[in-house]
This record gives C-alpha cells, sequence and structure tokens, in this order.
C-alpha cells in the first residue's frame, strides 16, 4: 500500500517541475495541483515535500505516480501503453493551451527562426512529448564506407506492444478519429489501446506556399530537431511542382533546417502516404556532405547548377538562388522521369496490370485514368539552403517489383534482411539508417558467438545470420574476435557496409561504368 504522503511529495514535484521548466507560472500552482489530483481520483492533499528523493526528476516522478495509478486500478494494464496514456494525461496538467504555445512561438520567430525552434523544440521536451530519457536508451554509432560516414541507429524509444495491449487492440472499437497519427485532430488527443496519447501535444500553425501547414516535431527524434510538416488537410502525399515550391518556401522561412519529403509510392514512400507531410530538422545528413561526383546540365535550365552525387542511391543535386527557377526544374526532371524506360538497367516507368501476371516488363504508354497500369517511377526531393543558395537533392525511386524480389527490386534484398527488411524512406536514403530494436541484443549475442567460436547455424534466433556470420570469419583473424567486445566492433563496422550496400541495391542507376553512362542517357533525354 502506498503512502500517501509520498504520492503527495510527488504531486507537489511535479508541480515544481512545471515552474522551473517555464511551463507554468508560481500564481499557477496550486492549480495545477488540483488537477493532478484529480487525474490521481484524490480529493485531500497536503504540502509534504517538493518530490523527495526524484525532486527534478520528471521519470522519477511520473513512475511514482504511475505506480499508484496501476495500484489503484486507474490505469487497466501496468504496462508501457496503459502507463503512457496515463502519464500524458498528467503531463497535460503542465501544458499550456495551443494558442499560447503559437502565440510565443510566433514572438520568438519576430527576432529569428532559429530562436522560435529552439525554444519549440525545448517545450516539446519539457512537456515529455518527447521523451529524452527513453531516446537516451537508442544505440547509434558511425560507420565508415566508400561513400563517407554513415549513421546507423537501432531505435529503442518506441515500445513495443505487450501481448495484452495487442489483444486489446484488436478488439477494441474502432474509430477515424483522428484520420491519422498526422492529423492535426492529434492536438490534446487523449489517446487508445489502437492511437497513441497526445494530451500533451502541440503544433504550431506555418502558411506554406500559401496553404495552412503544421509544424511539430516527431516523438521519437531519429535525428537533431526532427520535425515533422504536416498539410492541415487529410490529402495524399504527392510529388510535384507544388511539393517543390512548398520545400523550397520552408526553408525560406527556416533557413537553419533540410526538409523532405518521402516519395508518393509504396515500398519506396514513407509508412503514411495518405497526408501530406514533409520532413526535417537541424541535422547535417551524411548525403549533405557526400560531393558533387560529375556536373550535368539540364536543358533549358543551364543556369541551374546541376550535378550527379557521390551517393550509392541515383541523386540529382539542383543549386540555384532563384528558388522559382529551381523549382521549375526539378519539375522538368520529375516529369522525364516519370515516364523513363531504360530495358537495359531494368528500369519501367510503367508495367501492365494483369490477372495471371502481376508485373510485366515491358515500358507502356500511360494513360493516367486507366487502372490497366501501374506506374513506379518517382523522386524523394530534399531542401536545404547552403552559402545562402537553395540547394534541392532529387533521389531517383522506382518501385517495381518481381518473383525474385517480391518487395521490390530497389529495396533490400532477401540476403540482407536478417539486418533490414523494412522500406527505405527518405531519412534512410539520406544515410541515416533506422534498425530494429532486436538488433541490440542480437548483435550481443553474435558478438559472443564469434568471441567462443559458436556455431548459429540452427539457433532459431541468431541462424538468420549464419551466412552473414560464415562470411564475416572469413574475412578476419581469430584474433580479431579475441573478446565479445572486439567482436561486437566488428560486427558494427559489418552492420554499417551492410546498409551501404542496401543503399546501392536501392538505386535504380548503379554506380558502374554502365550505369553511369545510362544515367547520362537519362540526363540528355530531359527536355
Amino acid at each position: 500500500m502506498t503512502d500517501l504522503n509520498i504520492i503527495y511529495e510527488n504531486v507537489s514535484g511535479l508541480a515544481d517541475y512545471a515552474v522551473r521548466a517555464g511551463l507554468i507560472t508560481d500564481r499557477d500552482r496550486t492549480y495545477t495541483i488540483n488537477r493532478i489530483l484529480s487525474k490521481l481520483k484524490l480529493d485531500s492533499f497536503e504540502e509534504c515535500g517538493h518530490g523527495g528523493k526524484n525532486a527534478g526528476d520528471l521519470e522519477g516522478i511520473l513512475s511514482v505516480l504511475l505506480d499508484y495509478a496501476a495500484e489503484k486500478g486507474l490505469i487497466e494494464s501496468n504496462s508501457v501503453l496503459y502507463r503512457d496514456l496515463f502519464d500524458t494525461e498528467l503531463m497535460d496538467c503542465l501544458t499550456p493551451r495551443p494558442s499560447e504555445v503559437a502565440a510565443r512561438f510566433e514572438r520568438l520567430y519576430e527576432d529569428s527562426p532559429k530562436a522560435a525552434t529552439d525554444w519549440y523544440y525545448d517545450f516539446s521536451c519539457k512537456t515529455d512529448y518527447i521523451r529524452t530519457y527513453r531516446i537516451a536508451k537508442d544505440i547509434k554509432w558511425i560507420a565508415p564506407t566508400k561513400y563517407g560516414d554513415l549513421v546507423v541507429t537501432i531505435n529503442l524509444s518506441k515500445p513495443e506492444k505487450d501481448p495484452k495491449a495487442i489483444a486489446a487492440a484488436l478488439t477494441a472499437t474502432q474509430s477515424d478519429y483522428p484520420r491519422c497519427q498526422l492529423c492535426a485532430e492529434n492536438e490534446g488527443y487523449a489517446g487508445r489501446v489502437n492511437h497513441p496519447a497526445r494530451a500533451n501535444h502541440r503544433i504550431i500553425p506555418v502558411t506554406i506556399n500559401g496553404s495552412a501547414w503544421f509544424l511539430q516535431y516527431s516523438p521519437y527524434v531519429y535525428y537533431n530537431e526532427h520535425c515533422i510538416v504536416f498539410n492541415a488537410e487529410h490529402t495524399p502525399m504527392k510529388i510535384d511542382h507544388a511539393a517543390f515550391d512548398k520545400l523550397l518556401d520552408f526553408i525560406r522561412q527556416f533557413p537553419h533546417y533540410m526538409v523532405g519529403s518521402n516519395a508518393d509510392l509504396p515500398i519506396v514512400g514513407g509508412s503514411i502516404l495518405t497526408h501530406d507531410h514533409f520532413q526535417g530538422g537541424n541535422y547535417e545528413f551524411p548525403m549533405a556532405r557526400a560531393p558533387i561526383d560529375r556536373p550535368v546540365s539540364i536543358k533549358g535550365y543551364e543556369d541551374v547548377e546541376a550535378g550527379i552525387v557521390k551517393w550509392p542511391m541515383t541523386v540529382l543535386r539542383l543549386t540555384s538562388s532563384d528558388a522559382a527557377r529551381l523549382s521549375d526544374c526539378a519539375d522538368k526532371v520529375l516529369k522525364a522521369w516519370r515516364e523513363y524506360s531504360d530495358d537495359s538497367q531494368f528500369i519501367f516507368a510503367y508495367t501492365r496490370r494483369a490477372d495471371s501476371e502481376p508485373v510485366t516488363h515491358a515500358p507502356v504508354t500511360y494513360d493516367e485514368h486507366s487502372d490497366d497500369y501501374i506506374p513506379h517511377n518517382t523522386i524523394t526531393p530534399i531542401a536545404r539552403m547552403r552559402n545562402g543558395r537553395y540547394e534541392l537533392d532529387l533521389v531517383l525511386r522506382n518501385n517495381i517489383t518481381t518473383q525474385e524480389h517480391p518487395l521490390g527490386v530497389y529495396h533490400p534484398h532477401s540476403e540482407h534482411h536478417h539486418i533490414k527488411k523494412e522500406n527505405i524512406g527518405l531519412i534512410e536514403v539520406m544515410g541515416l539508417a533506422i534498425l530494429p530494436a532486436r538488433l541490440k541484443k542480437e548483435l550481443s549475442e553474435l558478438a559472443n558467438a564469434l568471441a567462443f567460436g559458436k556455431d548459429i547455424s540452427e539457433d532459431e534466433v541468431l541462424g538468420k545470420h549464419a551466412d552473414w556470420i560464415s562470411g564475416i570469419r572469413g574475412r578476419y583473424d581469430k584474433e580479431s574476435f579475441s573478446d565479445s567486445a572486439d567482436a561486437l566492433e566488428i560486427l558494427k563496422k559489418e552492420t554499417g557496409l551492410v546498409y551501404a550496400d542496401i543503399l546501392d541495391q536501392c538505386g535504380v542507376f548503379k554506380r558502374t561504368a554502365s550505369g553511369q553512362e545510362a544515367l547520362m542517357r537519362f540526363i540528355r533525354s530531359i527536355g
């Protein structure tokens, strides 16, 4: 039975945290305490210290209050999912209203865009919308490759659902409110077993290319100040001339940020194609550091600086001080690529839809009003400011599938699925791998297997890595695996090389002599 004095201590501690974090003022403290007591179904209170041993430790304070909520049956199950639903309600007691947040952002923006985003990011952390103590558990390392240093991460901050939560989600009443996890209606939403809690979520209205959009941060922060910019309307992703205009308008308003869009087709697109959105942040990705391998010229846009980027995927970099001119040039490239096929490189803009054979490999004439053809070519665009000029990276994508590669020809191939099977989206295109949480344990156990000479081929979990481990053993002396720590460092290096090879596989024009000549044929065809 929890001592109520300990609960009172931590209620006080939570209110004091909010004052110190600038979320409320001293004048709001009593009001805030009463709101917290209401969530905990407590009708009395005594000042018994200010957080006790957890003073100033938000995670510790919330943990005590969540344990009490579980003990009193205020949450359905003492699991991460239900605890997250409840502690978000507690944090909402401390979080200012949306209009106050937006007004402060606007005032700071008048000083500088960076001052506004600095404050908003810090605010999103202090409200626990971004759970910094979870993100600190993510594993990250630098992987040297022939394309420069790539970044490899194992994401541990997104909680896995427990069996009870999974079962509850299957039987839960289905709702289309909010319509998706990006809709503006998520702001302040309490959440449910099949939709994340967003009670402490606040979004910033922005105008992008004359239309209403919103700015927020990703709660999982895959890189510094990882933001999401999303359309106020629930409308599908579409890469077109307007998308380039919007990307360039965003970096005009926030020149210290980069911003990009996932492609608008399955396999090569993001996980949410139903809601138009971009991702950006205050971060320089490895691809941004990659040099121009070969300058080129786009017919009719000789004034726009253009070049092929030295990168495993096929990237055209366009640069200009004139945003409108740059957008027009990018649109010309996009329209040419949408229709381009080269059977010598197994690139087909369209395939005919057939009942007996879902994929046929022959160029076709596309009628956009017909269901007989499937489009395959699109672009992943990324925008940034560099030395006062606008820069667009256009990554050519194709989502064709075959019997040999049913998940995609330009997608991680089956020999790499033991490391990465999921789609390669915007973030990974730019050189930051997001690997599944299972690899934390698996890499550690593989390191032990290397150090102690263990055969893993029959292991139920590790067996999928057997061919990879066999190849690694063949490339290194036994002395290299003298202990598990050394073996783990080798595995990290080799994981980075797998990621680089995956990016090679996703490149539509290969970095071979024939592949690069084929790319030049495409560039010359733009006109």
